[in-house]
């Protein structure tokens, strides 16, 4: 049974920040990628970041410059998002999502319970 636990998120005024962590524990060979998605009301779920195995990291453009992506440096099986600079239209519930290697042939995706950051003053 995989499990993806985040915490981290929360109420802040519009130029704060907040730190998101998610661990993924339980049976898996690999991580190949982690990384953190959010949907705002009648919106999509977008990708935010995410970070490979290799450390190669993939963010969205509105992100950049704002958000850090980073793993734990002795478990990679645990990923933070640094939010800095945090905009009202950041508001959004957070989902942490891993591709996990469950077998040496098979991958599958896998979604945390989501942690609702909202930015307001």
């Amino acid at each position: 049974q995989v499990q993806l636990v985040e915490s981290g998120g929360g109420l802040v005024q519009p130029g704060g920040s907040l730190r998101l962590s998610c661990t993924a524990s339980g049976s898996f060979a690999t991580i190949n990628t982690m990384g953190w998605y959010r949907q705002a009301p009648g919106k999509q779920r977008e990708l935010v970041a995410s970070i490979r195995r290799n450390g190669a990291i993939n963010s969205a453009d509105s992100v950049k410059g704002r958000f850090t992506i980073s793993r734990r440096d002795n478990a990679k099986n645990t990923v933070y998002l640094q939010m800095n600079s945090l905009k009202p239209e950041d508001t959004a519930v957070y989902y942490c999502n891993a591709e996990l290697g469950v077998t040496i042939y098979t991958s599958r995706a896998y979604w945390g319970q989501g942690t609702q950051v909202t930015v307001s003053s």
